[in-house]
């Protein structure tokens, strides 16, 4: 049916503002959204593109039931350590209580491959703690660590942390009533836990295990060092071995699937905290004082779980970094390397995260978009920048090819943390009130002017925690930067990849030690500043 003029004139008028309406906030987020959305559509772009570069079916289901099966072990296992570990820190008072209160999450100091080169060493059938367990203790493993089972081992030693933490602010945000109730009911405190306590916990205990799955698929370094033939080392391998982009984005569609559905998790999850009872509490929580074994047990236990995910590993790379003799100059070049992108993608994806918290209050899809990317791992990523890369290469001068390729790799770190960085801004912007920005206005400011001049200096104790966690996460990142870094520039993650790969484990030792030396006073900062932080706040 024709439409007249006058209506045309309309319905164009009405769809115009649209864009137009949009404030300078909105098109900043609109910009952080497209740099999340660039990689994972191009990842879509390089696996259409070429018809010689399929992978074959087998070899797909092989590397995706890997990556399953090896999901489901390290999402179990980190379950029950980090929701038992959590439990008995809130609930329970021993020695070393308010130590292990924070010190249980510094093994996020610690890389997984650098773990992994520990236990391999450390667990080989030939290795010195394997002979001595045989020799002293007459017990040995049940699995080769080179294998699926001491794949999950190395990597909830590494991951478990996450479920920790989100366990931990769970149990203490709940009803005292409720747990009281249970008890009247003729419940003992074993089953309290389990018929109450879990349940009420079931939000934070998926949201924590969908992000230590997530690191999990991600994972490259140690799948690949343990022989592990996953989704992620698969798009590696096919880009760097069969020089296959096409290939390696195969590969990485099933990955972006597995991304959108743990998303989806964690999302659920979050929403459903809102059934949990108990953000307000009247009353504090009965605290358990433990004596005698009880006690010594408990102590035992969180000292098992941060030795076998930091202090251990630690030692052997400290133990083979003392053996060996170091390539100093390279080392300390690889060093500033890593600080350096550390410090600019920290920066970058800082304020493209705040970017989006301050402009998506009307795009919420920005938000999802950015989620997405921090649920797709770092190889992933890589192989969808490569398709804007090939353009941007293509129009540069030669001698700028290297800053070009800095900058997608500080674009890789941002599409891949940029919400993870949003988690912290945007629980800092909870403290500012509507009238806070109506009385920034009512002064003249514009609309960016207040959130610049009253949101931001409200939030940027949020923003330093924002940027550390960037940090950290960047100094141990490996495949994104194995796959976009220029040629010539190595980050301490690469030196012990090349070493690892080599088999000299001895001189990978202390590339994997400085990473951990230089993320280690952060984590701690954040460790603490997490147990010190009340529910809600």
């Amino acid at each position: 049916m024709a439409l007249s003029s006058g209506a045309a004139t309309a319905i164009l008028s009405r769809r115009r503002p649209v864009a137009r309406n949009l404030s300078g906030l909105q098109w900043l987020a609109l910009l952080a959204a497209l740099v999340a959305a660039l990689p994972l559509s191009g990842i879509v772009v390089t696996a259409l593109s070429g018809p010689g570069a399929a992978i074959p079916l087998h070899d797909l289901l092989r590397y995706a039931w890997t990556s399953a099966w090896l999901a489901v072990l390290v999402g179990f296992i980190t379950a029950t350590l980090g929701t038992t570990a959590a439990w008995i820190v809130v609930m329970q008072r021993f020695p070393g209580h308010s130590f292990f209160c924070w010190a249980l999450a510094l093994p996020l100091a610690a890389p997984a491959f650098a773990l992994a080169y520990a236990y391999a060493d450390l667990f080989d059938p030939a290795g010195d703690l394997r002979l001595w367990m045989r020799g002293s203790l007459g017990f040995d493993l049940p699995f080769e660590i080179r294998s699926i089972g001491g794949a999950a081992l190395v990597l909830s030693c590494a991951f478990y942390p996450y479920v920790y933490l989100a366990m931990r602010a769970a149990f203490l945000g709940q009803s005292v009533s409720a747990l009281e109730s249970a008890r009247m009911l003729g419940c003992s405190p074993r089953q309290t836990f389990f018929r109450a306590a879990l349940p009420l916990a079931r939000p934070a205990l998926a949201a924590g295990v969908a992000l230590a799955v997530m690191e999990t698929l991600a994972d490259y370094g140690a799948a690949q060092f343990l022989a592990v033939q996953t989704l992620t080392t698969g798009v590696v391998r096919s880009w760097s071995v069969f020089g296959s982009p096409a290939g390696a984005a195969q590969l990485a569609v099933p990955l972006l699937g597995a991304a959108a559905l743990l998303l989806w998790v964690e999302r659920s999850a979050r929403r459903g905290r809102s059934h949990d009872a108990a953000q307000i509490q009247p009353r504090p929580l009965a605290i358990e004082q433990l004596h005698g074994a009880r006690a010594a047990g408990a102590t035992m236990f969180c000292g098992l779980l941060l030795t076998l995910g930091l202090l251990l590993p630690a030692g052997w790379l400290l133990a083979s970094a003392l053996a060996h003799s170091p390539d100093l100059p390279r080392l300390a070049q690889a060093a500033l390397n890593s600080l350096s992108m550390g410090a600019a993608g920290a920066l970058v994806t800082t304020g493209l995260a705040l970017a989006l918290a301050l402009g998506a209050a009307r795009l919420p899809l920005a938000v999802r978009i950015a989620s997405l990317g921090y649920a797709t791992p770092g190889a992933a990523i890589a192989i969808g920048l490569l398709v804007p890369a090939a353009l941007v290469w293509r129009i540069v001068p030669a001698g700028a090819a290297f800053w070009v390729g800095l900058c997608l790799l500080v674009c890789a770190y941002a599409a891949r943390l940029m919400a993870a960085a949003l988690e912290p801004i945007d629980a800092g912007m909870a403290r500012v009130t509507p009238s806070m920005i109506w009385a920034g206005r009512t002064l003249g400011r514009s609309e960016m002017g207040a959130a610049f001049f009253v949101q931001v200096p409200i939030a940027r104790a949020s923003l330093l925690t924002a940027g550390l966690i960037v940090f950290i996460d960047v100094l141990k990142e490996l495949p994104a930067t194995l796959i976009l870094r220029p040629f010539n520039f190595d980050t301490l993650a690469v030196i012990a990849n090349n070493y690892a790969l080599d088999e000299r484990l001895g001189q990978a030792g202390l590339p994997s030690l400085l990473i951990i030396l230089l993320a280690l006073p952060p984590t701690i900062w954040l460790s603490r500043k997490i147990a010190a932080a009340r529910p809600g706040t």
